[in-house]
């Protein structure tokens, strides 16, 4: 019995195993080392510093938003000069206003009475000309009509009622001039209900510095003379 064939290739032995494969590296290959704690503080700062800059800018724009509106004027420049146009007309009728009561004080009728004539028809469209045109027909009462004073008395009463000087000088004048007692009578109990010292002759005369002839007429009111 023969023993058995070998294959030719078994005989002339098997190859060797193909030698593991190596890994080669070329010039390019980069070792990535762990990040050291400069890194780590270097990139914390940079993180930092992008935030901070992040929430600068909105309050930077919302500044300029409250300059904007700081800075803005509901008025405009032609209001603004009408506003100083009205200031000087108040401020020159106040003037004159108080220069009339000044002379008046004086004795100085006829320059009392240009300068709250003046008031009355130059600064017609304000308030306190209603109190120049009280001064006027007081001191026209003096050394004017009496007619066109007691009329100017009439006016002021219904444009100032309830303004007791005027009310007091009207009895006087109604009372000496029209004798009027009824209508004297009524206009003097608004003038007294409202200021009591208009009973009081010393006090229109050296207070008031109404002029002799109203003081005269106011007597005769008061006394039933």
């Amino acid at each position: 019995m023969q023993p058995p064939v070998t294959p030719a290739s078994s005989a002339a032995g098997a190859p060797p195993p193909p030698p593991p494969p190596t890994t080669t590296c070329s010039t390019s290959c980069r070792f990535v080392l762990p990040p050291t704690r400069r890194h780590l503080l270097a990139s914390s700062a940079s993180s930092l510093l992008l935030a901070a800059a992040a929430a600068a800018a909105p309050r930077a724009a919302s500044s300029e938003d409250d300059d904007a509106v700081t800075s803005y004027d509901p008025v405009t420049a032609a209001e603004r000069a009408a506003s100083a146009s009205v200031s000087r007309r108040v401020g020159e009728a106040v003037r004159l206003l108080d220069l009339g009561r000044d002379l008046q004080a004086r004795g100085e009728f006829p320059a009392a009475l240009a300068s709250f004539t003046a008031v009355a028809t130059e600064y017609g469209d304000l308030s306190l000309s209603g109190y120049a045109r009280v001064g006027r027909a007081l001191v026209l009462y003096e050394v004017g009509d009496r007619d066109d004073a007691i009329a100017e008395m009439e006016d002021a009463s219904v444009a100032l009622r309830g303004y007791p000087e005027i009310h007091a000088a009207l009895a006087a004048a109604l009372y000496a001039d029209k004798h009027a007692a009824l209508l004297a009578e009524n206009q003097f109990a608004i003038a007294t209900l409202l200021d009591p010292h208009y009973t009081d002759l010393a006090y229109v005369r050296d207070t008031k510095h109404w002029p002799p002839s109203l003081v005269d007429s106011l007597r005769h009111f008061i006394t039933l003379s």
